[in-house]
């Protein structure tokens, strides 16, 4: 498995959430590509940590989808499903419905302001061609009501789902196709800034269902094929 170059990438006072989000994300950027073995010792090295996070992150990766361990024999990334991508996708939709359906009654000016600022910080990523900026950006833009929710259990589920979709909006937001996403927050932003909830949320859900184009591939017999990518 090569790992990235830089080694002892945190203090070995990592936490298991630490050494979690950073092989996370590794998956989600690519760093580690769909059916490329994960090795313990590698992990151990390139994070500076000792096993017992690495091999606890991976058992919460597994349960996310993003890994798949065959018990005394490999580790490796989990190819991008498109059965499990749309699960996780119809569960998220239904989890932002529901932040911003709660947060709207919550919202100040200065979380409005917030995620305008987050729209426009995703516009200017797009244009530049900056996909991990505008992923931080749509995160951000996400993150407000999801907050002014206060609803922990919400915020659980989309930690747990949300990371299976990063893989696939990576593609969206790297073509021009993501750019649909701006005027969707700007009219999700309105919404809210007019207290209309229903609507609101209703807008939020359509927006993170419009990763749909990219989970249907044709199949070598012209059907659907069950995968984005192989291992």
């Amino acid at each position: 498995m090569p790992v990235p170059e830089r080694r002892g990438l945190v203090s070995r006072s990592l936490l298991r959430e630490d050494a979690y989000r950073a092989i996370r994300d590794a998956i989600v950027d690519g760093t580690f590509a769909p059916g490329e073995r994960l090795n313990d010792t590698d992990l151990v090295a390139w994070l500076g940590v000792s096993r017992t996070p690495v091999r606890d992150a991976l058992g919460r990766l597994e349960q996310a989808g993003l890994v798949h361990t065959k018990p005394g024999r490999h580790t490796i990334v989990s190819p991008l499903d498109v059965r499990a991508v749309h699960h996780a996708q119809s569960v998220v939709a239904a989890m932002h419905e529901l932040a911003v359906r709660e947060a709207v009654p919550h919202l100040a000016a200065a979380e409005l302001d917030a995620m305008r600022a987050a729209n426009a910080r995703f516009a200017a990523a797009l244009r530049a061609g900056d996909v991990a900026g505008a992923l931080d950006a749509d995160d951000a833009f996400h993150g407000v009501p999801v907050t002014a929710s206060a609803n922990q259990a919400v915020h659980t589920v989309l930690e747990q789902f949300t990371p299976v979709l990063r893989r696939v909006e990576r593609l969206r937001f790297s073509s021009l196709a993501g750019r649909a996403s701006v005027a969707q927050h700007e009219r999700i932003v309105d919404l809210c800034a007019a207290g209309d909830a229903e609507a609101a949320a209703t807008a939020s859900r359509e927006n993170w269902q419009t990763l749909t184009p990219l989970l249907t591939t044709p199949g070598p017999d012209g059907g659907e094929s069950p995968s984005l990518a192989g291992p």
